[in-house]
This record gives structure tokens, sequence and C-alpha cells, in this order.
């Protein structure tokens, strides 16, 4: 089985980092660090399952298939499937307006 190399963009890592200080900072340090473990594993899975996540709605209807994601929720985790690696792009509360984050951050809009 051919394995993929999942990197974090300097975005997606900033994103996640934002998440358990939020957290961190609202609930307690513990959650955090077990939410942000969590996260990172269903980004990891990636590395085995690339092509598994759905293309995000927002972008299907937009026409964009280029983008893929999976969740830990109430995250989203979008990323893009490349040769050998998995690119991912942003971590974010899916209860956010995920249509102009994805927009700005990922079509330049």
């Amino acid at each position: 089985m051919k394995r993929y190399e999942v990197i974090l963009t300097a975005h997606a890592l900033l994103d996640l980092d934002d998440i358990a200080h939020y957290i961190a900072l609202h609930d307690t340090p513990e959650k955090a660090e077990l939410v942000a473990r969590r996260i990172e594993k269903a980004f990891s899975s990636l590395a085995t399952f690339p092509n598994r996540g759905n293309h995000p709605r927002e972008l299907l209807e937009m026409g964009n298939r280029s983008f893929r994601e999976v969740r830990y929720k109430p995250y989203r985790i979008v990323y893009r499937v490349l040769a050998l690696e998995v690119l991912v792009l942003i971590i974010a509360d899916g209860r956010r307006d995920m249509r102009t984050l994805l927009a700005r951050r990922l079509l330049g809009a």
C-alpha cells in the first residue's frame, strides 16, 4: 500500500495552534491537548487513505473538486492530494463562515 506524506502548511499549523489556544483559555489545557491530538489523528490517517474525504460542499457549488476534507467534529480539515503528498491547508471550526474562508484561503478571492 502506497503511503503519502502528510504536510501541514504554515496556515494549517497556525489554525491548529489557535484552536488549542482557544480551548485552553475557555476550557482546560488538558481538553485543548486532547482535541489537538484527535485532530492530528484525523489528518494523519490520510497517509494511507488520502482520497477518503469528501469534497467541501462550498467548493463543489463553485465547480471545484480539487480539495477534500475530513472532520473531527466540529472541525473541518481541508486538504489537497498531490502525487505522493497530502497537503493540509485549513483546520477550522465548521461553524465558521466556511464559504468565505475557503474562497479567501484556497481560491485567493
